[in-house]
């Protein structure tokens, strides 16, 4: 029989190095020097949850927990070394023995030890996304599938798609039947190159980046020996930004900390918006019924915002019914200048208006890139980037590609390019190389061929004759003959229709399919190209369109009136991109029923629950003044101008505090 013997904290040297009552507000100070077990630390916006997670790790060292003890857990590398960073800074102990770093860190990490339990030797090469796509394209060559039968994803979509199979732990027809639907006919081919590609892997001793996490707990689950030399290590386990965590990382710490139930859990629920790639909002939710011991501890004063923005900020996720309750209060003074609601007619309106107002606070001493524009979606910044080239206001896309030079975007305008101009060889090229079959070579023969098919004004009488004399082979011939339907639909006799019905009639006979086997978002990219058809309403030739896109694109803008002359630019972001973000000053636009909150999150109460939390995001960026506007109309692409509700979230939020301005023009 085997003799139980407890090893007790060593007691804290007398004289802390930290006055942790004298560092920390309240709230930080009760969460930071709780007892072990199970604590959940619901982190408001801008309260200080970086220097809670800080000096917890501190709090632990001092009280004679040793640094192999304690596991971080956060989402970045850089993160982790910060925190570290500031532990050493913040102590006289060496803290180099915690393990510190992302899921993914930590997972190789295991693997690297003990992955010869799954038949891994310690060597395993871990792929980057080309590498998957190369290795996933070999096993469909090898699987029997035949493109010219039918339109199989492409590798890029397949490793998305595995990808997200994988980290939500969900079975891929489930997954197939309620996000991309049309896949499901393809569904035993999919599964079958799923396992091909799994034994591939093996073969080679070769690890996805999904494989670090997905690989290191089922080893844990299968290796009990293993799962217990681990949780004798980790006594301590602290975890940044815990609503961003997906089912399997859930199940990672969980299994971790099944004995000691030590395990710190710090983020927002209110702060939870990543459903789309994974995020389980449940796990933050359900963390108190999962360790039910676990104590519950708020931090609710922010450091970051003025009153009267945080009145808005709390009145906005009020509605919501799942969430735990929490109610920022402001460290900083009143400004005594409530939120702006401004009403514009149009999405030109809007533009003008944030441009103009955006110099206001320029010529006011506000810097360009303190100022923020924040959107629900891409394509809603279309018209704004617009007016702000005709102004010569500097900006930068902090999500990255500009709206006019995503791919799908540059795709559809190449038919239209070339209808414009028939003589264009890069747009002719980038078109036909969409089609099955037709790659740069074939492009290039089939470009001589048809350069000198026409005549020097380029001009063409009729697609159909024209493109059909020219060869292509046995795989590309239906969808070549479809290419020139489509261009004698878009320009009949030679004559091109509106840019809006020619975009139209180029994503509904082409570019649908081929978005949906090639982009694993693809719903977003048709909404993207919907906006574009919509965009395209105001201009009366094909010519003309392609003249804004081209200034939109091309043209570097003037440095703005008393700009610096330094990259001083104006930021425009999705809400998504901007967590973490702050800003003196910040306008979210659009914020219609169907546009914020999107259409297709109105279909579930969850969904909505989801879009008012990005909601709260947006407001929680700014600091010091925020302008929440909406049109009353938007450009559709087949009806015109379509009269717009103002967003519901709008509506929640009490009159009294905002600030309603009746815009006029002089």
């Amino acid at each position: 029989m085997s003799r139980q013997y407890t090893l007790h904290r060593a007691h804290p040297p007398a004289g802390s190095a930290i006055d942790y009552a004298a560092d920390l507000n309240e709230q930080q100070y009760a969460a930071v020097t709780a007892p072990p077990g199970p604590l959940l630390v619901i982190a408001g916006a801008g309260s200080g949850k970086t220097r809670t997670l800080t000096y917890r790790v501190a709090y632990l060292l001092e009280n004679g927990v040793d640094a192999r003890n304690i596991l971080l857990l956060t989402f970045t590398n850089k993160a982790a070394r910060q925190m570290l960073d500031r532990v050493a800074n913040l102590l006289p102990v060496d803290a180099t023995g915690i393990w510190g770093g992302t899921f993914h860190a930590i997972g190789n990490r295991m693997l690297r030890r003990h992955g010869s339990a799954l038949g891994y030797s310690s060597g395993f090469t871990i792929m980057d996304r080309e590498d998957q796509k190369d290795l996933i394209a070999t096993v469909v060559a090898n699987s029997g599938i035949d493109p010219k039968e039918i339109r199989f994803p492409k590798s890029d979509v397949l490793v998305d798609l595995f990808s997200f199979a994988v980290n939500t732990e969900r079975p891929m027809e489930e997954l197939l039947a309620e996000k991309f639907p049309y896949f499901l006919p393809l569904l035993e081919q999919i599964k079958d190159v799923h396992a091909r590609y799994e034994r591939k892997k093996k073969a080679t001793n070769s690890l996805d980046f999904d494989d670090l996490l997905e690989k290191t707990l089922r080893m844990l689950v299968e290796h009990e020996h293993i799962a217990r030399f681990y949780r004798r290590q980790f006594q301590f386990i602290l975890v940044d930004e815990y609503q961003d965590t997906n089912k399997i990382q859930a199940d990672f710490i969980d299994i971790l900390a099944a004995e000691h139930k030590n395990v710190m859990v710090v983020g927002d629920d209110a702060q939870s918006i990543y459903s789309w790639r994974g995020a389980n909002f449940q796990n933050i939710l359900e963390f108190p019924k999962r360790y039910p011991d676990a104590q519950l501890f708020k931090i609710e004063l922010n450091y970051r915002s003025v009153p009267e923005i945080l009145e808005v900020a709390n009145s906005a996720i009020a509605a919501n019914i799942q969430q735990f309750k929490k109610n920022l209060s402001a460290t900083r003074d009143s400004k005594a200048v409530k939120p702006a609601l401004v009403a514009l007619n149009d999405g030109s309106e809007q533009s003008q208006f944030v441009a103009q107002r955006v110099l206001e606070l320029r010529d006011e001493g506000v810097e360009l890139s303190d100022i923020a524009v924040l959107y629900r979606s891409h394509y809603h910044a279309v018209e704004l980037q617009l007016e702000l080239a005709r102004r010569g206001i500097p900006y930068q896309i902090t999500s990255g590609v500009r709206f006019f030079e995503q791919a799908h975007i540059k795709d559809v305008a190449a038919f239209v390019r070339f209808v414009a101009n028939p003589r264009d060889e890069v747009a002719f090229k980038r078109m036909v190389r969409l089609l099955p079959g037709i790659g740069g070579k074939s492009a290039e023969n089939l470009w001589s061929a048809w350069e000198t098919s026409i005549n020097e004004k380029g001009e063409v009488d009729s697609w159909t004759a024209r493109l059909l004399q020219l060869n292509v082979s046995a795989r590309s011939k239906k969808p070549w003959e479809q290419l020139a339907h489509t261009l004698e639909e878009m320009a009949p006799a030679g004559k091109p229709n509106s840019p809006s019905e020619m975009i139209t009639s180029v994503v509904e006979a082409i570019y649908d399919d081929y978005a949906k086997a090639n982009f694993i978002n693809y719903e977003l990219r048709r909404e993207d190209l919907n906006q574009l058809a919509a965009f395209a309403r105001q201009f009366a030739n094909a010519q003309e369109f392609l003249s804004q896109l081209a200034l939109i694109s091309n043209v570097d803008a003037e440095p703005a009136p008393n700009a610096a002359a330094d990259n001083e630019a104006l930021n425009l972001s999705s809400v998504h991109q901007a967590k973490g973000l702050e800003f003196h000053t910040v306008f979210v636009i659009w914020l219609t029923d169907g546009m914020f909150p999107s259409t297709r999150s109105l279909e579930t109460r969850e969904a909505v629950e989801e879009e008012r939390r990005l909601f709260y995001v947006a407001i929680t960026r700014a600091r010091d003044e925020l302008y929440l506007t909406y049109p009353h109309m938007r450009l559709n692409a087949g009806y015109g101008d379509v009269f717009q509700r103002p967003s519901r979230f709008l509506r929640e939020i009490p009159n009294q505090l905002l600030e309603d301005w009746q815009v006029r023009r002089a």
